[in-house]
């Protein structure tokens, strides 16, 4: 991890750069996987996923039979665990159900507005080097608490053609049947446009990688919703003097083992921390199966020091992690500053991880910045509002001169005249 020394503030912008492909080269190659898959369908999911994944998955779609046999595979421990997390993760998001009021705007004038489930939505799980069973469950639950027809979930399989056992024990406890062997951006693009098998959704969701976002903020082009820009993930954490080194260490891994395009951040006002953090780093890190991943991501993170933990947030909102973590002696103090971020991890004992599996908060949230502008998943964001008002005679009298003068106003006669023949029929009896 490189040390950065009381940076000058104009360069923290440059200080708070993603690692990344060059981007001519990856839209080029997204889009040509995405033409592709439109054009051949299932033949072209296939032919990308011996390509890019050197597997050759007898079909697309998961049988019963490979549901079924999931099961027996899964230690009881974890099934338990697994249902802890469900339980966890549906109190949290079963409280996003809100029925919003009708509002009386005017006298004999209403408005309110209707949660609508989005009838078709795609899941796309990660499933390469760590089959993350957890996303699947931060995306069915609230998918299926909105009230989602048809639920299609994409995951790459493993190289025995395979989709891990316990992504397909976790889908068979959500009621999910519509799985499929597909992975990467070719997955994006059969979920936008359908094929044979694979069917076209109205909105997807889910994390990936760099292909994998791209793919879909291409298809977003084509009139297919995501949920958010959703790529390689991050941590920044925010240490002073009262923080455990190892603790911090702990966490700024936990998200290095993601891949070698993840970044973690150690923001700090103490510069014995960062001796200490980076010594534990490097020791817990001889300690990990995925070193070579952890490595190469640590290659692109930052160990930084600032004058005061002030400093420190008004640093972290400029780089809108897609996790904060605040270890210090007043996280709730420091949290008030926060305006920038996914989600937000208060104390030392707050691990990240505890939110990647069980607190019950979801952790597909948005990256590379994007926590300036868009939130994580809710069961909201399975959900479309449509409005609707309501107008009386006696709303129509009250409000309708008020629009004929703005209607005039704009030029716009027809619309002055949709409310002038009404107050007129009225006055006629």
């Amino acid at each position: 991890m490189k040390t950065v020394v009381y940076p000058d503030p104009k360069g923290w912008k440059t200080l708070c750069r993603r690692p990344g492909i060059a981007k001519p080269s990856l839209e080029e190659a997204v889009q040509k996987i995405l033409s592709t898959v439109r054009s051949e369908g299932d033949q072209a999911i296939f032919l990308y996923s011996k390509e890019f994944d050197g597997v050759s998955p007898d079909t697309l779609l998961v049988s019963e039979k490979e549901m079924g046999e999931s099961i027996d595979q899964i230690p009881e421990e974890l099934k338990s665990a697994i249902s802890i997390a469900k339980e966890n993760i549906i109190k949290f998001h079963a409280a996003q159900l809100v029925k919003e009021q009708v509002i009386n705007t005017f006298p004999g004038v209403s408005c309110w507005r209707k949660n609508v489930p989005i009838e078709k939505v795609g899941l796309y799980i990660p499933g390469g080097s760590a089959p993350l069973f957890s996303t699947l469950l931060m995306l069915a639950v609230p998918a299926t608490l909105a009230g989602c027809k048809e639920i299609v979930v994409c995951t790459p399989p493993g190289k025995d053609g395979k989709i891990n056992p316990v992504i397909l024990y976790t889908a068979r406890l959500l009621g999910l049947n519509n799985i499929y062997k597909a992975g990467g951006a070719q997955a994006i693009a059969a979920m936008a446009y359908g094929t044979a098998t694979i069917p076209q959704v109205y909105k997807i969701f889910g994390p990936g990688n760099q292909y994998v976002t791209k793919a879909k903020e291409l298809v977003q082009m084509d009139g297919i919703s995501i949920d958010m820009p959703a790529g390689p993930s991050e941590v920044l954490v925010i240490g002073d003097a009262s923080a455990n080194p190892e603790y911090i260490a702990s966490d700024l891994l936990s998200q290095a083992e993601h891949g070698p395009d993840s970044q973690v951040i150690m923001v700090t006002d103490d510069k014995l921390l960062i001796e200490t953090v980076k010594a534990e780093v490097k020791r817990q890190a001889e300690l990990l199966p995925r070193k070579k991943i952890v490595m190469r991501a640590l290659e692109n993170s930052k160990l930084i020091l600032l004058s005061s933990v002030n400093e420190c947030i008004e640093f972290s909102n400029i780089y809108a992690p897609e996790h904060l973590i605040i270890n210090t002696s007043e996280p709730y103090a420091l949290a008030e500053k926060v305006i920038n971020a996914g989600s937000v991890f208060l104390g030392r004992f707050s691990c990240e991880s505890a939110g990647d599996y069980a607190t019950g908060t979801n952790h597909t949230l948005p990256t590379n910045g994007y926590a300036k502008s868009y939130s994580g998943v809710s069961t909201e964001s399975f959900m479309k509002k449509i409005s609707f008002q309501e107008v009386t005679g006696e709303g129509i009298q009250n409000l309708g001169p008020v629009i004929e003068i703005l209607a005039e106003a704009e030029q716009l006669d027809a619309h002055k005249s949709a409310v002038s023949v009404r107050i007129k029929s009225l006055k006629n009896g």
